[in-house]
Protein backbone atom coordinates (compact mmCIF):
# COMPACT_ATOMS: atom_id res chain seq x y z
CA UNK A 1 0.00 0.00 0.00
CA UNK A 2 1.08 2.87 -1.06
CA UNK A 3 1.26 6.79 1.48
CA UNK A 4 -1.99 8.35 1.49
CA UNK A 5 -3.98 5.41 0.06
CA UNK A 6 -6.97 5.02 2.64
CA UNK A 7 -7.58 1.69 4.90
CA UNK A 8 -9.75 -0.71 3.66
CA UNK A 9 -11.83 -2.18 6.61
CA UNK A 10 -12.10 -5.57 5.56
CA UNK A 11 -14.59 -6.54 8.46
CA UNK A 12 -17.04 -3.64 7.72
CA UNK A 13 -20.52 -4.94 6.67
CA UNK A 14 -21.09 -5.22 3.07
CA UNK A 15 -23.75 -2.76 1.68
CA UNK A 16 -26.45 -2.67 -1.58
CA UNK A 17 -24.18 0.10 -2.92
CA UNK A 18 -21.52 -2.44 -3.02
CA UNK A 19 -23.67 -5.13 -4.81
CA UNK A 20 -24.65 -3.48 -8.36
CA UNK A 21 -26.04 -6.98 -9.63
CA UNK A 22 -28.78 -6.36 -6.69
CA UNK A 23 -29.34 -2.60 -6.60
CA UNK A 24 -30.41 -3.28 -10.45
CA UNK A 25 -32.77 -5.58 -9.10
CA UNK A 26 -34.54 -3.07 -6.70
CA UNK A 27 -34.61 -0.64 -8.93
CA UNK A 28 -36.74 -2.63 -11.40
CA UNK A 29 -38.72 -3.45 -8.07
CA UNK A 30 -38.96 0.60 -7.71
CA UNK A 31 -40.05 1.54 -10.86
CA UNK A 32 -42.53 -1.56 -11.65
CA UNK A 33 -44.55 -0.37 -8.47
CA UNK A 34 -44.05 3.66 -9.77
CA UNK A 35 -45.30 3.00 -13.23
CA UNK A 36 -47.57 0.28 -13.75
CA UNK A 37 -51.15 0.86 -14.39
CA UNK A 38 -53.61 0.49 -11.46
CA UNK A 39 -56.39 0.02 -13.92
CA UNK A 40 -59.26 1.76 -12.48
CA UNK A 41 -58.21 0.31 -8.97
CA UNK A 42 -58.30 2.62 -6.20
CA UNK A 43 -56.76 -0.05 -3.56
CA UNK A 44 -53.62 -0.70 -6.32
CA UNK A 45 -52.37 2.95 -6.30
CA UNK A 46 -52.26 3.11 -2.42
CA UNK A 47 -50.88 -0.04 -2.33
CA UNK A 48 -48.38 0.83 -4.76
CA UNK A 49 -47.38 3.90 -2.86
CA UNK A 50 -47.00 2.15 0.42
CA UNK A 51 -44.50 -0.34 -1.66
CA UNK A 52 -42.35 2.63 -2.78
CA UNK A 53 -42.21 4.53 0.58
CA UNK A 54 -40.78 1.49 2.35
CA UNK A 55 -38.38 0.62 -0.27
CA UNK A 56 -37.38 4.22 -0.52
CA UNK A 57 -36.45 4.18 3.37
CA UNK A 58 -34.82 0.71 2.67
CA UNK A 59 -32.64 2.17 0.23
CA UNK A 60 -31.68 5.53 1.84
CA UNK A 61 -30.73 3.43 5.00
CA UNK A 62 -27.96 1.44 2.48
CA UNK A 63 -29.02 -2.15 4.20
CA UNK A 64 -26.46 -4.36 4.63
CA UNK A 65 -25.97 -7.13 2.31
CA UNK A 66 -25.68 -10.96 3.57
CA UNK A 67 -24.68 -13.46 1.34
CA UNK A 68 -26.77 -16.62 1.61
CA UNK A 69 -26.15 -20.30 0.62
CA UNK A 70 -27.15 -20.40 -2.80
CA UNK A 71 -29.85 -23.17 -3.11
CA UNK A 72 -31.92 -24.85 -6.29
CA UNK A 73 -35.19 -26.97 -5.88
CA UNK A 74 -36.81 -29.37 -8.49
CA UNK A 75 -38.68 -26.50 -10.56
CA UNK A 76 -35.76 -24.58 -11.02
CA UNK A 77 -35.28 -26.27 -13.63
CA UNK A 78 -37.98 -24.74 -14.96
CA UNK A 79 -35.88 -21.23 -14.47
CA UNK A 80 -34.10 -20.64 -18.13
CA UNK A 81 -37.69 -21.61 -19.91
CA UNK A 82 -39.29 -18.25 -17.63
CA UNK A 83 -35.91 -15.90 -18.33
CA UNK A 84 -36.45 -16.68 -22.20
CA UNK A 85 -40.29 -15.96 -21.56
CA UNK A 86 -39.52 -12.99 -19.60
CA UNK A 87 -37.06 -11.51 -22.03
CA UNK A 88 -40.15 -11.32 -24.90
CA UNK A 89 -41.97 -9.64 -22.76
CA UNK A 90 -42.80 -6.24 -20.71
CA UNK A 91 -41.19 -7.26 -17.68
CA UNK A 92 -37.31 -7.71 -19.58
CA UNK A 93 -35.69 -5.44 -17.54
CA UNK A 94 -37.02 -7.17 -14.42
CA UNK A 95 -36.69 -10.77 -16.16
CA UNK A 96 -32.68 -9.90 -16.96
CA UNK A 97 -31.57 -8.35 -13.76
CA UNK A 98 -32.89 -11.57 -12.04
CA UNK A 99 -31.19 -13.78 -14.20
CA UNK A 100 -27.88 -12.16 -13.44
CA UNK A 101 -28.36 -12.79 -9.92
CA UNK A 102 -29.97 -15.98 -10.30
CA UNK A 103 -26.43 -18.18 -9.41
CA UNK A 104 -26.89 -16.38 -5.92
CA UNK A 105 -30.66 -17.18 -5.35
CA UNK A 106 -31.77 -19.33 -2.59
CA UNK A 107 -34.54 -21.15 -3.26
CA UNK A 108 -36.97 -22.56 -0.66
CA UNK A 109 -40.58 -23.63 0.26
CA UNK A 110 -41.28 -21.51 3.48
CA UNK A 111 -43.64 -24.18 4.75
CA UNK A 112 -42.94 -27.01 7.48
CA UNK A 113 -45.59 -29.70 5.11
CA UNK A 114 -45.28 -28.95 1.58
CA UNK A 115 -47.40 -31.82 -0.32
CA UNK A 116 -44.94 -34.06 -2.30
CA UNK A 117 -46.61 -32.95 -6.07
CA UNK A 118 -45.97 -29.64 -5.26
CA UNK A 119 -42.37 -29.63 -3.66
CA UNK A 120 -41.62 -30.68 -7.77
CA UNK A 121 -43.56 -27.38 -8.78
CA UNK A 122 -42.86 -24.52 -6.59
CA UNK A 123 -40.49 -22.85 -4.70
CA UNK A 124 -39.72 -18.71 -3.75
CA UNK A 125 -36.81 -16.96 -3.14
CA UNK A 126 -36.75 -13.91 -0.77
CA UNK A 127 -34.24 -10.94 -2.19
CA UNK A 128 -34.99 -8.29 0.10
CA UNK A 129 -36.37 -8.57 3.92
CA UNK A 130 -35.74 -10.22 7.28
CA UNK A 131 -34.25 -13.24 5.22
CA UNK A 132 -32.05 -11.18 2.59
CA UNK A 133 -29.20 -11.10 1.30
CA UNK A 134 -30.55 -7.58 1.16
CA UNK A 135 -31.87 -6.87 4.76
CA UNK A 136 -34.57 -5.34 5.68
CA UNK A 137 -37.39 -5.48 8.62
CA UNK A 138 -40.23 -3.03 6.69
CA UNK A 139 -40.57 -4.73 3.52
CA UNK A 140 -40.04 -8.37 1.93
CA UNK A 141 -39.38 -8.83 -2.09
CA UNK A 142 -38.81 -11.72 -3.84
CA UNK A 143 -40.12 -14.35 -6.32
CA UNK A 144 -42.65 -17.12 -6.84
CA UNK A 145 -41.85 -19.96 -9.91
CA UNK A 146 -44.46 -22.26 -10.84
CA UNK A 147 -43.95 -25.02 -13.43
CA UNK A 148 -46.06 -25.87 -15.79
CA UNK A 149 -49.75 -27.06 -14.89
CA UNK A 150 -49.22 -26.30 -11.45
CA UNK A 151 -52.23 -25.22 -8.67
CA UNK A 152 -50.76 -23.44 -5.65
CA UNK A 153 -53.53 -24.50 -3.07
CA UNK A 154 -55.49 -22.04 -0.99
CA UNK A 155 -53.96 -19.56 1.73
CA UNK A 156 -53.55 -16.95 3.29
CA UNK A 157 -51.83 -14.28 5.25
CA UNK A 158 -52.57 -12.94 8.06
CA UNK A 159 -51.61 -8.85 9.11
CA UNK A 160 -49.18 -9.36 5.21
CA UNK A 161 -50.44 -6.90 2.24
CA UNK A 162 -49.55 -8.83 -0.41
CA UNK A 163 -48.94 -8.12 -4.30
CA UNK A 164 -48.17 -10.24 -7.38
CA UNK A 165 -46.57 -9.36 -10.72
CA UNK A 166 -46.35 -11.51 -13.35
CA UNK A 167 -42.74 -11.14 -15.07
CA UNK A 168 -43.28 -14.93 -17.38
CA UNK A 169 -46.00 -16.67 -18.43
CA UNK A 170 -49.95 -17.28 -17.75
CA UNK A 171 -51.57 -17.55 -14.40
CA UNK A 172 -54.86 -16.99 -12.89
CA UNK A 173 -56.01 -16.47 -8.99
CA UNK A 174 -59.33 -18.45 -7.59
CA UNK A 175 -59.41 -19.32 -11.19
CA UNK A 176 -61.09 -15.83 -11.89
CA UNK A 177 -59.25 -14.64 -15.06
CA UNK A 178 -56.00 -15.39 -16.72
CA UNK A 179 -53.13 -12.55 -16.20
CA UNK A 180 -50.57 -11.69 -18.46
CA UNK A 181 -47.01 -10.41 -18.09
CA UNK A 182 -47.07 -7.07 -16.52
CA UNK A 183 -50.82 -7.95 -14.52
CA UNK A 184 -50.27 -7.07 -10.85
CA UNK A 185 -52.58 -8.59 -8.03
CA UNK A 186 -53.41 -6.71 -4.50
CA UNK A 187 -54.05 -9.82 -1.21
CA UNK A 188 -55.95 -7.73 1.20
CA UNK A 189 -54.76 -9.32 4.79
CA UNK A 190 -56.63 -12.92 5.53
CA UNK A 191 -57.69 -13.01 1.54
CA UNK A 192 -58.30 -16.69 0.77
CA UNK A 193 -56.32 -17.51 -3.03
CA UNK A 194 -55.08 -20.03 -4.96
CA UNK A 195 -53.25 -19.72 -7.99
CA UNK A 196 -53.00 -22.11 -11.08
CA UNK A 197 -50.23 -22.10 -13.89
CA UNK A 198 -51.21 -22.98 -17.80
CA UNK A 199 -50.73 -26.19 -18.92
CA UNK A 200 -47.16 -25.54 -21.21
CA UNK A 201 -45.26 -22.93 -19.50
CA UNK A 202 -43.73 -22.15 -16.27
CA UNK A 203 -44.61 -18.92 -14.60
CA UNK A 204 -42.77 -16.66 -12.61
CA UNK A 205 -43.85 -14.08 -10.72
CA UNK A 206 -42.07 -10.90 -8.41
CA UNK A 207 -44.36 -10.28 -5.01
CA UNK A 208 -44.05 -7.67 -2.38
CA UNK A 209 -45.33 -8.07 1.17
CA UNK A 210 -45.84 -4.95 3.29
CA UNK A 211 -46.74 -5.64 7.30
CA UNK A 212 -45.57 -5.55 10.63
CA UNK A 213 -41.99 -6.36 10.97
CA UNK A 214 -42.51 -9.06 13.20
CA UNK A 215 -45.27 -10.98 10.73
CA UNK A 216 -42.50 -10.50 7.95
CA UNK A 217 -39.67 -12.31 10.16
CA UNK A 218 -42.24 -15.14 10.91
CA UNK A 219 -45.15 -15.46 8.27
CA UNK A 220 -46.40 -18.48 9.70
CA UNK A 221 -47.28 -19.51 6.40
CA UNK A 222 -50.12 -22.50 6.05
CA UNK A 223 -52.23 -24.22 3.47
CA UNK A 224 -56.10 -23.22 4.46
CA UNK A 225 -57.95 -26.42 5.51
CA UNK A 226 -60.05 -28.13 3.02
CA UNK A 227 -63.64 -27.16 5.67
CA UNK A 228 -62.99 -23.46 4.73
CA UNK A 229 -62.12 -23.74 1.08
CA UNK A 230 -65.68 -25.35 0.81
CA UNK A 231 -67.73 -23.38 2.97
CA UNK A 232 -66.37 -20.33 0.72
CA UNK A 233 -67.03 -22.34 -1.94
CA UNK A 234 -63.83 -21.92 -4.21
Amino acid sequence: MQDGEPLVDMNAPVRLRDRPGWIYLIQEFEMMYRLGSAGGSKAIPSHRKRVRDALGKVIDEGPEVIARTPEDKPVTAHLGRAFDLGDRGPMSGMSRALERVAPLLTWEYGYEKVPKALAQKYAYCEVLGPRGPVVSDRITLGFVLFAPNTTYPQHSHHDIEESYVSVAGAWSENELAVYAPGSLILNVPGHEHRITTGEHDPCLLAYAWIGPADKLTAPGMKFSKTKKRVEQGI
